[in-house]
């Protein structure tokens, strides 16, 4: 799993001083893996520390820093002598000058994790991926012109792709996977293999962990083909999705810029049971991304889908190695390989029509009715990509250890759930098949062999390419300075709501000389915009005569919602753009907000009897302000409501309708569904919530995630925890809340109850309930560590009590 900032804390500091050294080692066991954690011998007078830190860009950068704090070392080799500079290992170093860098070395020697990492397209042998890399505006230049004249130096070759998805339903490994992975004659030159459902316990959704990860990767490593040696190049997991990536072992030194995302669009658009993961490199020249996704279940949620696959483009990002350019995302590659359980089913088709289609093999006519097929030709989703010709009969659902149909009372009807898809160009597809003899799950595993023209550089050519580019260069620096003309200096953005986003675009026009642009921080300022703004991209390069379009987004969510709603914050901000080595442009962006009962307190919404859209900013302004332990004779006029009306309108439209819901708080209802929710209840121009009883319980999830204060006040935080097994001492905690408070936690823990008398229906459990809303009504101060699996487990626990106890309200 991947290191987080709960893993970790500060025990001691050692200063950079005379005698300070840090080598990049190679434990022996690190051999032949690819992306492996970095191993860093660190040593001082005082200290001597081994320290194993995750490969990536974030490592990359870190050790960067550390050899910046003395930058004389830079260049040279043979730094011992002088007290003033840090001793590093030779790897470290690099070449600043302006030759062409040479391509990584040919030989069959064998493979090192520190080989691998020396390998990166355009960066000499000996600078490995550690090293600290020269990004100045001249280096982006020479980079950005080899871009354009890859063509000139690059011939395509063709390297054997094996791509495969199995959703395992939560199975260890007990069966071979050779008949999946080595099923073919001649071994393919890069595996990518994922799984989805890989544990389907309460442990791994709530807190990302799980043994079965280590079980399914040594399956695999053991099944891949026999003939050809394997390194692993990278493991990416997010609760139930893997994605594994394997490169034949004379090709790793050729693997570079390796990153990896996740994005989870479960319930409230984090959770990971659903979403994607994703791994992205580069392959010579080309450069490659392979996504694993699981998305919303169920027939009628097709919609659902189409929405996870688009959340899972604009959300997953890829750091680069040069900092001045912005993250990557999916589509800023050269190929796109996409896998996974995508849940697209077969309608309106009856059951025992299709299983007719099946027996004949009449594939292409039951084709006609799957979701997907109908979703790509409206182009809802996967604009661009390509599927291979199904020929296999649908891969879902049989009952374990057999392939018989699903003869569970929900007899669910077959359909090809899982699928392999892609996008780019010189890309050609040899099989793509279900594998019918493994039986270890519900859904059968499916793969496909690629060839993929991959863009190899001449060495010859590319040196004299960038010697070409680097004689123009010459000739054109310090001619002039850059400027730019911007489309448009002034945005205003109408009516913005919670949770709707809004983009503005403008053209940024460059003149004759290349320039590199910034949004740069104002004075005083930590960051260059407002919380609920952001430029898409914040910074960037431009070749002469080149334009570049600027997405400004606006976004309101909870911890900007409630400044907004009392009128403390305007949606007006002042965004500087920077030309290196030129002027600065100031662009203005203004606003008006639409308050909402989102990011609202518990006690203001209490004293709102009308729709918080027809109240003054005034008075919004004044309730919103309110301390939270007030008298009782502050408002002796007007009696506040026990809870707010927008909470009792979607509990009660659950309790009347969704209480033998299947998935109810696990499932993500559909945005647009939640944004006619949320006018709905900031209007009150409906008495009845518009939208499925998914949305509707998403929205109750969002509604207490904003609250300010959670229903269970910070101040008691810690006493919460400190008796999350007592119950006798946990419902004295709950009767010191305010009143409002009090009332909303008791209003909840009735309505919890009455789910769980429905479980039978529902198959919601306590443990369900109690882990998702134990992080809502009960959540740490702003400035508290963040919770670690115990501290989470204990607000489950302190939740639990309530639900498993029918005793008189505290």
């Amino acid at each position: 799993m991947a290191i987080t900032a709960e893993d970790v804390c500060l025990e001691r500091v050692v200063p950079i001083t005379e005698g300070f050294a840090a080598e990049e080692v190679t434990p022996d066991s690190d051999l032949h893996i690819i992306g492996s954690d970095v191993t860093v011998q660190i040593s001082s007078e005082d200290a001597q520390l081994v320290v194993r830190l995750p490969f990536g860009s974030h490592t990359r950068m870190f050790l960067q820093e550390i050899s910046r704090c003395r930058p004389a070392v830079v260049g040279s080799e043979d730094m011992n002598e002088n007290e003033n500079n840090l001793v590093v290992n030779h790897s470290w170093s690099h070449n600043s000058d302006d030759k062409a860098p040479p391509r990584q070395s040919k030989s069959k020697m064998d493979v090192t994790t520190e080989m691998v990492r020396s390998s990166s397209g355009m960066v000499t042998d000996n600078a490995c991926i550690l090293s600290e890399q020269n990004f100045g505006l001249r280096d982006t230049i020479v980079k950005s012109q080899l871009v354009l004249k890859e063509d000139s130096y690059t011939y395509l070759q063709n390297f054997r792709f094996f791509i495969g998805t199995y959703n395992v339903n939560g199975q260890s490994p007990k069966e071979s996977l050779v008949p999946w992975l080595s099923r073919d004659v001649e071994p393919p030159d890069v595996y990518c293999v994922g799984f989805q459902e890989l544990d389907l316990s309460k442990e791994a959704f709530f807190f990302n962990d799980t043994p079965k990860e280590e079980e399914w990767f040594k399956a695999v490593t053991d099944s891949l083909h026999p003939d050809a040696k394997y390194a692993k190049v990278k493991l990416v997991r997010l609760v139930g999705m893997l994605l594994l990536l394997y490169v034949k072992a004379d090709h790793a030194l050729n693997i570079s810029e390796v990153e990896t995302g996740t994005v989870g669009t479960g319930i409230m658009g984090r959770m990971g049971n659903k979403g994607g993961v994703a791994i992205r490199f580069k392959f010579h020249n080309t450069s490659v991304c392979i996504v694993n996704s699981h998305l919303a279940a169920h027939t009628e949620e097709y919609e659902r889908r189409n929405q996870d696959f688009k959340d899972i483009c604009s959300r997953m990002q890829f750091c680069q190695s040069d900092p001045n350019l912005p993250p990557l995302t999916i589509n800023k590659h050269d190929v796109i390989l996409w896998l996974g359980d995508l849940n697209y089913r077969l309608e309106p088709l009856g059951l025992e029509k299709m299983k007719m289609h099946i027996e004949k093999e009449e594939f292409q006519d039951l084709y006609q009715y799957d979701q997907l097929k109908k979703q790509m030709d409206a182009k809802a989703v996967f604009d661009g990509f390509t599927e291979g010709k199904i020929t296999f009969q649908p891969t879902y659902k049989y009952d374990t250890g057999c392939d018989d149909w699903d003869t569970s009372e929900k007899c669910r009807a077959p359909a090809w759930c899982d699928r392999i898809l892609w996008k780019g160009k010189n890309i050609s597809q040899l099989s793509y098949r279900s594998h019918m003899t493994l039986k270890n799950s519900d859904h059968k595993p499916v793969s496909s062999i690629f060839d993929i023209g991959v863009k190899v550089v001449n060495e010859e050519l590319y040196r004299k390419a960038f010697e070409e580019i680097v004689r123009s260069l010459d000739k054109m620096e310090n001619a002039s300075i850059p400027s730019v003309i911007l489309s448009q200096r002034e945005f205003f953005f109408k009516d913005v709501k919670y949770m709707q986003l809004q983009v503005e675009t403008f053209t940024i026009r460059n003149g004759q000389v290349p320039c590199q642009f910034e949004f740069i921080n104002k004075l005083d300022e930590d960051n260059y915009c407002k919380e609920w703004l952001i430029a898409n991209p914040s910074k960037g390069f431009l070749l002469p005569d080149s334009e570049m379009t600027i997405e400004l987004e606006l976004f309101v969510n909870k911890s900007t919602a409630t400044r907004l709603n009392s009128g403390e914050e305007k949606l007006e901000d002042i965004l500087i753009l920077h030309l290196d080595r030129g002027k600065d442009y100031f662009l203005s962006v203004m606003g008006n907000y639409l308050p909402s009962c989102f990011g609202s307190p518990i006690q203001t919404l209490c004293y709102m009897r009308e729709p918080i859209r027809d109240m003054s900013a005034e008075s919004i302004r004044e309730l919103t302000l309110l301390p939270l332990q007030m008298s009782d004779d502050i408002f002796r006029d007007e009696k506040p409501l026990d809870i707010p009306k927008e909470l009792w309108m979607m509990v009660d439209h659950l309790y009347r309708n969704a209480s033998q819901q299947e998935d109810l708080f696990q499932q993500p209802g559909l945005r647009s569904e939640f944004e006619q929710i949320r006018d709905c209840l900031d209007t009150a121009m409906l008495d009845t919530l518009l939208g499925s009883n998914h949305s509707v319980a998403e929205a109750l999830l969002l509604f207490l995630e904003s609250l300010p204060e959670p229903v269970i006040c910070y101040s008691l935080y810690n006493n919460c925890l400190h008796c999350a097994n007592n119950y006798t001492l946990s419902r004295q905690v709950v009767s010191m809340l305010p009143m409002c408070h009090k009332n909303v936690f008791n209003y909840l823990v009735a309505f919890l109850r009455e789910l769980l008398r429905n479980s039978g229906k529902n198959h919601l459990d306590v443990n369900i309930l109690a882990s998702i809303f134990g992080g809502l009504l009960l959540r740490p101060p702003p400035q508290h560590p963040t919770p670690d699996v115990t501290e989470k487990r204990k607000a489950q626990q302190f939740i639990e009590q309530f639900l498993l106890r029918e005793g008189n309200s505290p």
